[in-house]
């Protein structure tokens, strides 16, 4: 297939100024896309943004991935990310990119085009373990709402828990995925719930887990087997905080 022609032929596109063997193309207002070539011409490096594109950003973006793109799978081929990028005016550290069989972007629109094309979007560094597996990856690229180009770190966090007081459980045999805003309630509910407990883990596979038994306890619970210690709520939040940025 070759991808020029095909891409030629999309809505109202036209070339990218600032990044050869590139295009921009908005089918309608506010939907934003933007394309390139990857090194050796055989993918779409493709970006989207809703409400939220700059020409700035999104240049650099490709560029980066154009750059870097066999350094942003090295890890993962799904859900891949290389670290060192920056924008001016933005505070973007990463650039990540979705395989075909995450994004599904032109599965029924175009199946041909599909397997050729890997989704790029600016991204943070604290968002990605590198292990994610493929379903991993999918629920992962939909958290992060990667064509919001405006948008705050949402890092890496998987989480189990159980409160006695409020009833509130895990319904997932592990832990999974969420935001941190639900760690953070979770932790503050726990108060008053003797046997509460929640456990959180990082990207880098570091797990923590909080009981109440009057207080807040936290141990390191790598091994299952870290000792608790007393903690204030203040400086548990800070904590966990620290570490899913980390």
């Amino acid at each position: 297939m070759d991808i020029r022609t095909v891409v030629a032929k999309f809505r109202d596109v036209a070339p990218l100024v600032g990044l050869d063997n590139a295009w921009h193309w908005s089918p309608v207002p506010g939907l934003d896309f933007a394309g390139a070539l990857s090194a050796d011409g055989k993918r779409l490096l493709q970006l989207s943004a809703r409400d939220s594109y700059r020409e700035g950003l999104a240049v650099a973006a490709l560029e980066f991935a154009r750059e870097h793109e066999e350094e942003i799978f090295a890890k993962n081929s799904f859900l891949g990310a290389a670290e060192g990028f920056k924008a001016p005016g933005y505070g973007f550290d990463t650039v990540a990119a979705a395989a075909p069989e995450v994004h599904e972007f032109y599965e029924f629109e175009n199946p041909a085009l599909n397997p050729l094309v890997r989704v790029v979007f600016p991204a943070y560094a604290c968002e990605f373990s590198g292990r994610e597996e493929l379903k991993e990856a999918v629920t992962r690229f939909q958290m992060l709402q990667p064509n919001i180009l405006d948008r705050e770190p949402v890092p890496f966090l998987k989480m189990r828990y159980a409160n006695t007081k409020t009833g509130g459980r895990s319904t997932n045999p592990g832990r999974g995925f969420t935001e941190p805003r639900r760690l953070v309630e979770e932790l503050g509910w726990m108060d008053g719930g003797a046997g509460s407990f929640v456990e959180f883990e990082n990207r880098h596979g570091n797990v923590w887990r909080v009981e109440w038994h009057g207080a807040w306890y936290i141990a390191d619970w790598d091994t299952e087997s870290g000792t608790p210690r007393e903690i204030g709520l203040d400086e548990l939040l800070a904590f966990a905080e620290a570490k899913l940025r980390d």
